[in-house]
């Protein structure tokens, strides 16, 4: 059974439930029969794949914004989780340039918020702070970041990440290190992910399936920045039994019990660090088209070249990356391909999604 049935009537509390990667979780989390309580701000584009899964009606669905400590708290009082995730976030790097105070207040206090609210709780639950790749302090080089790198960031998106989590390490040290301690924390680290139902702007994915749908160009600004591409359902996968791991300490020697809390990098192999171009090529293969290079010298900064060793989550937590580059892309294909002819089939695809991706895993 999926995470050994381990979520199956528990409490969970999940922020950024309206976003990308948070509607695919709470979607698989009532998959796996989880007690779902989102708290976030209303669905950030139009559509949305929270409304496409009609999730509003299946789940526990607070409108709040984590800056808010007093109404976070309310919620993690009330509800109690057993489990929280926190995805929410001010995830885009460009727009970061715009608006870098509330970067700063959404990723970094945001984070703060939901551990002091966790804290004051005073109820035993594990803690999953989902960050990212670009947390640490990139200096362009080919060797793959591992977890006990510096953090860091070039840009106020990339650097409120990096600055999130020395909160939660500073959060882990001050309050949860002691063995009876009641809440388990640990952070998570993913590189770019792709998969049907981003809807945002300034992404390159659902840029070129806009593109595709009004059978224009496929604009692309910067065609040799390498990334480690993979399915959303990866990461995820790797959230769901890091969580499950903290929560049950003998499905590890109590060694390596303690090495839990702490941060994880899911990410692809090697293989499937491909550039933006290689990326484009491989989605026109399955939904024809053509692209242009628009790279801009003047551009915002973006990192060229940024690779995860993922060696600690397969050694610690035995979790690899089930599907290829090009199963990645024929996925998030299929699934836009699917809505793009009939629009109530969004639920339809992405359940046989997750199912696919359990079998494949196990």
């Amino acid at each position: 059974m999926s995470f050994g049935d381990i979520y199956r009537g528990k409490r969970v509390l999940l922020t950024g439930h309206t976003g990308f990667k948070g509607a695919w979780m709470t979607e698989w989390l009532l998959r796996l029969g989880a007690v779902v309580t989102g708290y976030s701000l209303n669905p950030p584009t139009e559509p949305a794949l929270f409304d496409q899964l009609g999730l509003a009606e299946r789940m526990e669905h607070v409108v709040g914004d984590v800056r808010d400590l007093a109404a976070l708290r309310a919620v993690v009082q009330r509800v109690k989780p057993e489990f929280v995730f926190h995805l929410a976030a001010q995830p885009l790097v460009r727009l970061s340039y715009q608006v870098p105070v509330e970067t700063y207040e959404v990723n970094v206090m945001g984070t703060v918020n939901l551990l002091e609210a966790v804290r004051l709780a005073g109820h035993r639950c594990v803690v999953v702070i989902v960050t990212t790749d670009k947390c640490y302090e990139n200096k362009e080089w080919v060797h793959s970041y591992r977890e006990e790198d510096p953090m860091g960031g070039h840009d106020p998106y990339s650097s409120s990440k990096g600055a999130a989590e020395l909160v939660v390490a500073a959060y882990r040290r001050s309050y949860f290190s002691a063995p009876n301690a009641l809440v388990r924390l640990a952070s998570a680290r993913a590189g770019n992910v792709i998969g049907g139902g981003d809807w945002a702007l300034d992404r390159i994915v659902p840029d070129c399936i806009r593109a595709l749908q009004r059978n224009e160009k496929l604009v692309v600004r910067n065609k040799v920045a390498t990334r480690p591409w993979q399915h959303v359902l990866e990461p995820l996968s790797g959230y769901l039994w890091l969580a499950a791991s903290l929560s049950c300490p003998t499905l590890l020697p109590s060694t390596m019990r303690a090495e839990l809390m702490g941060g994880f990098n899911f990410g692809p192999p090697i293989r499937s660090n491909r550039t933006v171009a290689d990326l484009v090529e491989e989605i026109l293969k399955r939904w024809p088209g053509c692209w242009i290079d628009q790279s801009d010298p003047n551009a915002a900064h973006e990192a060229i070249l940024l690779n995860l060793n993922t060696d600690k989550a397969f050694h610690l937590l035995k979790w690899w990356s089930v599907w290829s580059f090009e199963e990645t892309v024929a996925e998030t294909v299929a699934w836009y391909q699917t809505i793009n002819t009939d629009i109530s089939e969004a639920k339809a695809i992405t359940g046989h999604q997750i199912a696919t991706y359990e079998e494949r895993a196990r």
